[in-house]
Protein backbone atom coordinates (compact mmCIF):
# COMPACT_ATOMS: atom_id res chain seq x y z
CA UNK A 1 0.00 0.00 0.00
CA UNK A 2 1.41 3.33 -0.63
CA UNK A 3 2.09 5.62 1.85
CA UNK A 4 2.68 9.47 2.08
CA UNK A 5 5.28 9.34 4.34
CA UNK A 6 5.42 13.03 5.25
CA UNK A 7 4.45 14.93 2.19
CA UNK A 8 3.10 18.28 2.44
CA UNK A 9 0.56 20.37 0.36
CA UNK A 10 0.19 24.21 0.80
CA UNK A 11 2.85 23.85 4.06
CA UNK A 12 0.76 21.11 5.50
CA UNK A 13 1.23 17.54 6.23
CA UNK A 14 -0.95 14.87 4.71
CA UNK A 15 -1.49 11.57 5.17
CA UNK A 16 0.66 9.40 7.57
CA UNK A 17 4.26 9.89 8.39
CA UNK A 18 4.96 6.08 8.07
CA UNK A 19 3.10 3.50 7.44
CA UNK A 20 1.74 2.57 10.48
CA UNK A 21 -0.33 -0.40 8.97
CA UNK A 22 2.91 -2.73 8.17
CA UNK A 23 5.51 -1.43 10.64
CA UNK A 24 7.25 -4.26 12.56
CA UNK A 25 7.82 -2.35 15.58
CA UNK A 26 5.95 -4.60 18.07
CA UNK A 27 5.04 -2.19 20.51
CA UNK A 28 3.63 -0.12 17.29
CA UNK A 29 1.75 -3.20 15.84
CA UNK A 30 0.29 -3.28 19.67
CA UNK A 31 -0.80 0.48 19.85
CA UNK A 32 -2.19 -0.30 16.17
CA UNK A 33 -4.57 -3.01 16.88
CA UNK A 34 -6.01 -1.74 19.93
CA UNK A 35 -7.03 1.19 17.69
CA UNK A 36 -8.18 -0.86 14.87
CA UNK A 37 -10.04 -3.47 17.18
CA UNK A 38 -11.88 -0.60 18.69
CA UNK A 39 -12.62 1.26 15.64
CA UNK A 40 -14.07 -2.06 14.08
CA UNK A 41 -16.25 -2.48 16.86
CA UNK A 42 -17.47 0.63 17.00
CA UNK A 43 -18.28 0.63 13.34
CA UNK A 44 -20.51 -3.03 13.72
CA UNK A 45 -22.48 -1.55 16.73
CA UNK A 46 -23.57 1.48 14.46
CA UNK A 47 -24.11 -1.09 11.50
CA UNK A 48 -24.58 1.35 8.91
CA UNK A 49 -25.35 0.89 5.17
CA UNK A 50 -23.27 3.74 3.97
CA UNK A 51 -19.98 4.79 5.45
CA UNK A 52 -18.02 7.89 4.32
CA UNK A 53 -14.67 8.01 5.50
CA UNK A 54 -13.46 12.16 6.02
CA UNK A 55 -9.85 12.47 5.88
CA UNK A 56 -9.34 8.86 4.57
CA UNK A 57 -5.76 9.91 3.91
CA UNK A 58 -4.45 7.03 1.67
CA UNK A 59 -7.70 5.03 1.70
CA UNK A 60 -6.58 2.15 4.45
CA UNK A 61 -9.49 2.20 6.32
CA UNK A 62 -12.11 2.80 3.21
CA UNK A 63 -11.17 -0.11 0.93
CA UNK A 64 -10.70 -2.28 3.82
CA UNK A 65 -14.50 -1.72 4.63
CA UNK A 66 -15.42 -2.27 0.68
CA UNK A 67 -13.61 -5.51 0.56
CA UNK A 68 -16.20 -6.73 3.32
CA UNK A 69 -19.30 -5.47 1.22
CA UNK A 70 -19.83 -2.37 2.73
CA UNK A 71 -20.84 0.79 0.44
CA UNK A 72 -18.14 3.32 1.20
CA UNK A 73 -16.38 6.47 -0.15
CA UNK A 74 -13.89 8.19 1.18
CA UNK A 75 -12.41 12.38 0.94
CA UNK A 76 -9.60 14.15 1.42
CA UNK A 77 -8.42 17.74 1.16
CA UNK A 78 -5.47 16.53 -0.23
CA UNK A 79 -4.91 16.11 -4.32
CA UNK A 80 -1.48 14.16 -3.15
CA UNK A 81 -3.10 12.17 -1.02
CA UNK A 82 -6.33 11.64 -2.69
CA UNK A 83 -4.39 10.21 -5.50
CA UNK A 84 -2.18 8.09 -3.56
CA UNK A 85 -5.74 6.35 -2.41
CA UNK A 86 -7.14 5.87 -6.12
CA UNK A 87 -3.71 4.41 -6.87
CA UNK A 88 -4.16 2.11 -3.94
CA UNK A 89 -7.79 1.06 -4.92
CA UNK A 90 -6.53 0.50 -8.44
CA UNK A 91 -4.42 -2.29 -7.39
CA UNK A 92 -6.85 -3.99 -5.95
CA UNK A 93 -8.87 -3.84 -9.01
CA UNK A 94 -11.59 -1.21 -6.87
CA UNK A 95 -12.83 2.06 -8.75
CA UNK A 96 -10.40 4.57 -8.33
CA UNK A 97 -14.06 6.51 -7.82
CA UNK A 98 -14.48 5.63 -3.78
CA UNK A 99 -12.44 8.48 -3.51
CA UNK A 100 -12.61 12.00 -3.90
CA UNK A 101 -10.62 15.28 -2.92
CA UNK A 102 -12.88 17.45 -0.54
CA UNK A 103 -12.15 19.83 2.26
CA UNK A 104 -13.71 18.93 5.73
CA UNK A 105 -15.32 22.56 5.53
CA UNK A 106 -16.87 21.87 2.22
CA UNK A 107 -18.72 18.62 2.76
CA UNK A 108 -22.52 19.20 1.37
CA UNK A 109 -25.64 17.32 2.99
CA UNK A 110 -26.81 14.83 0.30
CA UNK A 111 -23.63 14.06 -1.96
CA UNK A 112 -21.19 13.85 1.32
CA UNK A 113 -23.81 12.42 3.55
CA UNK A 114 -24.06 8.84 4.80
CA UNK A 115 -25.50 6.37 7.49
CA UNK A 116 -22.05 6.90 9.57
CA UNK A 117 -18.97 9.57 9.28
CA UNK A 118 -15.83 8.20 10.22
CA UNK A 119 -12.93 10.96 10.81
CA UNK A 120 -10.09 9.47 12.54
CA UNK A 121 -6.76 11.45 13.13
CA UNK A 122 -8.23 14.50 11.71
CA UNK A 123 -9.33 17.86 14.27
CA UNK A 124 -6.08 18.01 15.72
CA UNK A 125 -4.73 19.21 11.88
CA UNK A 126 -7.37 21.60 11.79
CA UNK A 127 -7.11 25.55 12.06
CA UNK A 128 -11.40 25.62 12.87
CA UNK A 129 -12.35 22.48 14.40
CA UNK A 130 -15.70 23.54 15.69
CA UNK A 131 -16.04 24.63 11.61
CA UNK A 132 -15.25 21.14 11.44
CA UNK A 133 -17.81 19.32 13.35
CA UNK A 134 -20.18 21.38 11.91
CA UNK A 135 -19.38 20.41 8.43
CA UNK A 136 -19.38 16.82 9.88
CA UNK A 137 -22.73 17.28 11.92
CA UNK A 138 -24.24 18.64 8.52
CA UNK A 139 -23.75 15.77 6.70
CA UNK A 140 -23.94 12.82 9.39
CA UNK A 141 -27.39 11.41 8.62
CA UNK A 142 -27.31 9.10 12.29
CA UNK A 143 -23.63 8.00 13.73
CA UNK A 144 -20.18 9.73 13.48
CA UNK A 145 -16.88 7.90 14.87
CA UNK A 146 -14.48 10.26 15.70
CA UNK A 147 -11.02 9.65 16.82
CA UNK A 148 -7.84 12.12 17.93
CA UNK A 149 -4.66 11.98 20.03
CA UNK A 150 -5.04 11.95 23.86
CA UNK A 151 -3.00 14.38 25.40
CA UNK A 152 -0.72 14.78 27.03
CA UNK A 153 0.21 11.36 26.95
CA UNK A 154 0.49 11.38 22.67
CA UNK A 155 3.23 13.51 23.34
CA UNK A 156 4.95 11.93 26.25
CA UNK A 157 4.83 8.36 24.45
CA UNK A 158 6.68 10.36 21.24
CA UNK A 159 9.32 11.66 23.24
CA UNK A 160 9.49 8.46 24.89
CA UNK A 161 10.73 6.76 22.21
CA UNK A 162 12.70 9.57 21.24
CA UNK A 163 10.46 11.53 18.31
CA UNK A 164 10.21 14.60 17.81
CA UNK A 165 12.57 16.20 20.94
CA UNK A 166 12.64 19.97 19.45
CA UNK A 167 8.74 19.91 19.18
CA UNK A 168 8.25 18.39 22.94
CA UNK A 169 6.54 15.42 21.46
CA UNK A 170 4.20 16.86 19.00
CA UNK A 171 3.74 15.08 15.85
CA UNK A 172 4.43 17.12 12.48
CA UNK A 173 1.22 18.45 11.95
CA UNK A 174 -0.84 18.48 15.35
CA UNK A 175 -1.68 21.97 16.30
CA UNK A 176 -5.20 21.31 18.35
CA UNK A 177 -4.59 18.88 21.44
CA UNK A 178 -7.26 17.45 24.13
CA UNK A 179 -7.33 15.26 26.81
CA UNK A 180 -10.07 12.92 26.70
CA UNK A 181 -12.34 14.76 28.90
CA UNK A 182 -11.97 18.15 27.16
CA UNK A 183 -12.52 16.17 23.19
CA UNK A 184 -15.53 15.02 24.68
CA UNK A 185 -16.30 18.24 26.28
CA UNK A 186 -15.94 19.91 22.80
CA UNK A 187 -17.61 16.83 20.80
CA UNK A 188 -20.89 16.97 22.68
CA UNK A 189 -21.70 20.37 21.37
CA UNK A 190 -22.46 18.64 18.71
CA UNK A 191 -23.59 15.49 18.32
CA UNK A 192 -24.77 12.63 21.50
CA UNK A 193 -22.02 10.81 22.81
CA UNK A 194 -22.70 7.08 23.05
CA UNK A 195 -19.22 5.50 23.78
CA UNK A 196 -16.00 6.48 24.39
CA UNK A 197 -13.15 4.19 23.93
CA UNK A 198 -9.45 4.86 24.84
CA UNK A 199 -7.15 2.86 22.81
CA UNK A 200 -3.75 3.88 24.01
CA UNK A 201 -2.72 6.41 23.02
CA UNK A 202 -5.78 7.42 21.46
CA UNK A 203 -9.77 8.81 22.48
CA UNK A 204 -12.33 7.41 20.35
CA UNK A 205 -15.68 8.20 20.26
CA UNK A 206 -19.32 6.62 18.59
CA UNK A 207 -21.71 9.76 18.74
CA UNK A 208 -25.16 10.02 17.28
CA UNK A 209 -26.88 13.30 15.96
CA UNK A 210 -29.14 15.25 18.01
Amino acid sequence: MKISEGLREGGIVVGNNYNKYSTQNPIARRLMRGFSESLSALVSKAAPETIHEVGCGEGYWTLAWHQQGMQVKGSDFSEQVIALAQENAAERGLPPTLFSRRSIYELAQGDDSADLIVCCEVLEHLDDPEAGLAALRRVATRNIILSVPREPLWCALNLARGKYWSSLGNTPGHIQHWSSRAFVDLVQKYFEVQEIRKPLPWTMLLCKKY
